[in-house]
C-alpha cells in the first residue's frame, strides 16, 4: 500500500465538482440498507441557507487515539474523498494535535454537513470499517451508541474477559448474528460497545448485548431476537 503523507499545515482545497441540483418537493420515508446496515432513505432538501458562524463554529475537530493513527493513515483517501467532493467541506490531519479537522468553506451548501463528517470520522476513530460508517452519511435518522460492560454489570478481571468473549462468540459468530437479525454493525473496543444503526435497531442490539453480558446462552438470546424482529417486520 502507498504510504499516504497526511500531514497537512492547510486545509486541503475542495475539488471542483458539478454543482448539485436539489429538488424542493418533499419524498416519502423509506427505509433501505447500506452494507446491511438499516435506515431512512435520504431526503434531497432544498439548498439550505448559510447562517453567519463564528470561526470555531465552522470546524470540528476529532481526536485520533494512537492505536487508530495507523488505520485512519490507511484509509485517508477513503475518508477524505466523501467530505471534500460530496459534503463539500474542507479536512485535513493535524498531525501535532493528532486530531482531524473538518471546515466549511464557501462552497459549502448546508451547514449540517459539518456534523455529518464530524459524526463519519467519530464512528470511524471508534472502531467501524469506512464502509460502515459511510452510511451515517448516505441514510438518515443513524446513530452510534455506546455504553460500558460495567454500565451493565460489574465485572473484573477474568469475568470481564468472559463477558467479552461471549460478545464475540467463536469466530466473531455472535457478533455477527446480532449484527445481521438487527441490521446494525457493533464494534468491541476492550470494555466499550459501541454500535451503529437506527434507534429502534440499536434498541434490539444492545438488548441482546445487555442479556449476554447478564449471562444468558446465546441459543436464548438469539432466539429472542429472532421473535423481536419477526413482530418488528410485521408492524412495518
Amino acid at each position: 500500500m502507498t504510504d499516504i503523507n497526511i500531514d497537512t499545515d492547510i486545509f486541503e482545497p475542495k475539488k471542483a465538482n458539478k454543482r448539485r441540483v436539489n429538488s424542493t418537493n418533499e419524498e416519502p420515508m423509506e427505509t433501505e440498507l447500506h452494507n446491511g446496515i438499516e435506515g431512512t432513505s435520504k431526503n434531497k432538501p432544498g439548498k439550505a441557507k448559510r447562517t453567519k458562524a463564528t470561526e470555531k463554529d465552522d470546524v470540528r475537530k476529532i481526536p485520533v487515539p494512537a492505536h487508530r493513527y495507523s488505520p485512519l493513515k490507511e484509509n485517508w483517501l477513503k475518508i477524505f474523498t466523501p467530505i471534500v467532493e460530496h459534503l463539500q467541506l474542507q479536512v485535513r490531519f493535524n498531525l501535532k494535535s493528532r486530531n482531524v479537522e473538518i471546515k466549511t468553506c464557501e462552497e459549502t451548501k448546508d451547514i449540517g454537513n459539518l456534523q455529518k463528517a464530524a459524526d463519519f470520522v467519530k464512528a470511524f476513530v471508534y472502531g467501524f470499517e469506512v464502509e460502515d460508517a459511510l452510511a451515517l452519511l448516505r441514510l438518515d435518522d443513524l446513530f452510534v451508541e455506546t455504553f460500558e460492560i460495567k454500565d451493565v454489570k460489574t465485572l473484573k478481571g477474568d469475568h470481564q474477559s468472559r463477558a467479552i468473549g461471549r460478545l464475540a462468540g467463536k469466530g466473531g459468530r455472535t457478533k455477527f448474528t446480532i449484527e445481521n437479525v438487527t441490521k446494525t454493525r457493533i464494534v468491541l473496543a476492550d470494555s466499550k460497545i459501541h454500535i451503529l444503526g437506527s434507534f429502534q435497531n440499536i434498541q434490539m442490539a444492545r438488548r441482546a448485548v445487555c442479556n449476554l453480558i447478564l449471562g444468558s446462552p446465546p441459543s436464548k438470546v438469539y432466539g429472542q431476537l429472532r421473535n423481536v424482529a419477526s413482530r418488528v417486520s410485521e408492524r412495518m
